[in-house]
């Protein structure tokens, strides 16, 4: 699962670069700028819930091991 989350996250940021240059700062809302400001938006959502995931299972595990012991 861990690693999972690691290439996950990797394509997400690659996503995040590429579109970083799509956009276009002069009409930042219209076309293919507005759809790569969904697609950073939506790359730094998965990112971050990649991170929650990865964070709770190191919890989980960190609690199992104190139940054993």
């Amino acid at each position: 699962m861990k690693i999972a989350s690691i290439i996950l996250s990797l394509i997400a940021l690659v996503f995040i670069g590429f579109n970083v240059t799509k956009l276009d700062f002069n009409n930042l809302f219209h076309g293919d700028s507005m759809v790569a400001l969904i697609t950073i938006l939506t790359a730094l959502c998965a990112t971050v819930l990649l991170q929650i995931l990865r964070i709770s299972k190191r919890i989980e595990k960190l609690s199992k091991h104190k139940g054993n012991a």
